[in-house]
């Protein structure tokens, strides 16, 4: 296959200039022809992109504003019945990064090439998971493209939202963490070996909680270099763990599991559940097809593992409240409300509802956490403070008050 770039005329005599991939010219131009173009010129392309900018443009990224913005205005020229490959190559040159563009633009050659846009984009499946080529595909057969792509941005939007709300209750107790880190380093360090030096010449029956701390301060001055190794290895080690699939399986099961944060990560996976497989099924994609998809989206591979089982059993003919029923990681409700769907045939409206449900939920924890974040820091701030008192200031007072 050889890339041509051309330039031909449509209906309307408009010059159109673009790239087409085909055995040969007189292929590509019965392509052009297929598309209702007349082809003027064919020159062989190097691909329209210098390989250097190729590369370069590889390390940028794909902001979900991009996406959002992208998908909606896709959706209105979609709506307003401008051709897919126009439409495309509108959007090539409303986006920022570099590395849309190509992506956008090498999708505009893959459709005007005969391909469906849903197609086109499963070639990106980093930038277009197979969740939105699905829909996407749906869309294409029951001729509502443009509210499937509505929906797409919606979703990267909404999704968008719950990470900057769950980054913005993290960062105020995730820079205390960092600063109370700092702070002890620096005593371990500066501060506490000069006042445990004066308590051990003064050779002062020490309490229990003065002798761990002069323990660990000569520990940390003397071996500092084995807790950069230790906790280089920590980190190190826990990567590579997570990034294999019984180690990645094993860290999720210990998270859904920790008291408040598992039973939050859990909301968000089934309301990712709940709301996904209702608009699949809406769009026509079955439910073992549903189940599959929305197993690689949920980001936990323990649910991952769960839906792609019930997709299996639910195949055999088994129903989907029963496999249900039957899993620790699945809450009572979701069985229930499931059971309700499949007894009255109307599985993705009670499903849209659970993930209403759920969507409220989320929202009520989130406000929550960020309420009693600030004063569970406090407490935490008072006992690292309340333990240097005790351990360190209280003996230093009362070796003063004996002279």
């Amino acid at each position: 296959m050889v890339l041509y770039r051309y330039k031909s005329k449509d209906a309307k005599g408009s010059i159109v200039a673009g790239r087409v991939e085909a055995d040969s010219e007189v292929q590509a131009a019965e392509i052009l022809e297929e598309h209702g173009l007349s082809p003027l010129k064919f020159e062989i392309s190097s691909g329209g992109i210098d390989s250097l900018d190729e590369l370069l443009k590889k390390f940028s990224s794909v902001s979900a504003k991009e996406m959002v913005m992208f998908f909606r205005q896709l959706s209105t020229l979609v709506g307003a019945q401008v051709r897919i490959v126009k439409a495309l190559q509108i959007l090539v040159k409303q986006v920022n990064s570099p590395k849309f563009k190509i992506i956008i633009e090498k999708t505009s050659l893959e459709v005007e090439g005969g391909k469906s846009l849903s197609d086109a984009f499963a070639i990106n499946p980093d930038i277009f998971p197979e969740l939105y080529t699905s829909l996407v595909r749906a869309g294409e057969a029951s001729g509502s493209l443009d509210k499937t792509l509505i929906y797409l941005a919606d979703q990267i939007e909404k999704d968008y939202d719950l990470k900057s709300k769950i980054r913005g209750a993290l960062a105020y107790p995730a820079f205390i963490i960092l600063l109370l880190f700092a702070v002890g380093g620096l005593m371990f360090f500066f501060v506490l070996p000069q006042m445990t030096g004066v308590l051990l010449e003064a050779g002062a029956e020490l309490p229990f909680a003065t002798k761990i701390i002069i323990g660990a301060t000569n520990f940390v001055t003397g071996y500092w270099w084995v807790v950069l190794i230790l906790m280089v290895t920590a980190i190190f080690g826990f990567r590579y763990m997570v990034h294999t699939e019984k180690g990645r399986y094993v860290v999720d099961r210990i998270i859904i599991k920790l008291p408040i944060v598992g039973k939050f990560l859990q909301t968000i996976y089934i309301y990712r559940f709940s709301h996904h497989i209702a608009n699949l099924l809406d769009g026509g994609i079955n439910i073992v097809k549903s189940l599959q998809l929305v197993a690689g989206i949920t980001g936990n591979w323990v649910y991952r593992d769960l839906f792609l089982d019930a997709s299996k059993e639910v195949q055999t003919g088994k129903q989907l409240n029963k496999i249900f029923e039957n899993s620790s990681e699945i809450p009572p409700l979701v069985a229930q409300m499931v059971a309700v769907g499949e007894e009255t045939g109307d599985l993705p409206g009670i499903l849209r509802k659970l993930s209403e449900f759920y969507d409220k939920q989320l929202e009520n924890t989130i406000s929550t956490m960020t309420t009693l974040i600030e004063p569970v820091i406090m407490v935490i701030l008072g006992l690292a403070v309340g333990i240097m008192v005790a351990g360190i200031l209280l003996p230093i007072y009362n070796l003063a008050s004996t002279f």
